[in-house]
C-alpha cells in the first residue's frame, strides 16, 4: 500500500452515501424525510446552524421527535441507501489487500450498520438512535460529536494497533478537516468547501480512482 497505509476509514454522508434532496446529502436529513418530519427536521437544522457546540442538543431533539415510530416503516424508506457512484467497486478492489475499512461518521447508526454490512467492511461508529420493541424511544446515543471525528479516528486505529501515519481517511465536508490534516493519507471525495480539498493530500472527483491511489489499482 501507498505510503505504508494499513487502513482506510471512510466519512459517511455526501461520501460513502449521497442522499439527494437533503442538506450535505446526510442520513440525518433522509431519516427525517423518511419519518415523515421533513418540516420539523428543517426548523430544528435552521435552530442550530452555525452552533457546532450545540450540535448534541440538535441530535438530542431530532432523536425527540421519532419517539414512537415504527422503524421498519422508516427504514423502508431510507434504506437502501444511495451510494456515490463506484463506492461499490472501488471497494471491492481495497478489500482482500489486507487493509482495515470502516466507517467513522456523525450520521445516523441505521443507515452506517446497513453499509458496512452491505460492503463487508469490518467497523462502524456513527451516532445511535435507541430503538425499544421495534419503535424508536426518542433518544440517542452521542458517539461522534460534529467536530470530535479525529478522537475517533484515534481511537479506531489505537484499538487495531495503526499509527495515524498508517491510516488514510476519505471525507468531503468541513468537520472532516482535523481528520484530513491528521492521519497518513488525508482523501478529499468530491469536497463541499475547497478548505476540504486544502486540508487533503489527494482530491478524488470520483471513487474509481481509490484503489489506483493506494496502490492497490
Amino acid at each position: 500500500m501507498k505510503g505504508g497505509i494499513r487502513a482506510v476509514f471512510f466519512d459517511l454522508d455526501g461520501t460513502l452515501v449521497r442522499y439527494q434532496g437533503v442538506d450535505f446529502e446526510s442520513s440525518w436529513g433522509a431519516l427525517g424525510v423518511a419519518a415523515g418530519l421533513k418540516e420539523e427536521w428543517d426548523r430544528l437544522l435552521m435552530k442550530y446552524l452555525g452552533q457546532p457546540e450545540r450540535y448534541p442538543d440538535w441530535v438530542r431533539e431530532n432523536a425527540a421527535l421519532l419517539r414512537g415510530k415504527c422503524v421498519s416503516r422508516v427504514l423502508e424508506k431510507l434504506l437502501p441507501p444511495p451510494y456515490a457512484p463506484g463506492v461499490k467497486e472501488a471497494v471491492s478492489r481495497l478489500k482482500g489487500q489486507g487493509l482495515i475499512l470502516g466507517i467513522v461518521s456523525s450520521g445516523v447508526d441505521l443507515v452506517a450498520r446497513w453499509v458496512q454490512a452491505d460492503l463487508g467492511l469490518d467497523f462502524w461508529v456513527a451516532n445511535e438512535l435507541v430503538v425499544e420493541g421495534g419503535r424508536f424511544t426518542g433518544q440517542a446515543v452521542l458517539r461522534v460529536g460534529l467536530w470530535d471525528k479525529l478522537r475517533v479516528v484515534e481511537g479506531e486505529a489505537a484499538r487495531r494497533g495503526i499509527p495515524l501515519a498508517q491510516v488514510a481517511f476519505v471525507g468531503d465536508h468541513i468537520n472532516d478537516v482535523p481528520v484530513l490534516k491528521a492521519v497518513g493519507l488525508g482523501i478529499a471525495y468530491a469536497p463541499k468547501e475547497e478548505a476540504v480539498a486544502r486540508a487533503a493530500r489527494a482530491v478524488l472527483p470520483h471513487f474509481r480512482d481509490l484503489p489506483a491511489l493506494l496502490g492497490s489499482g
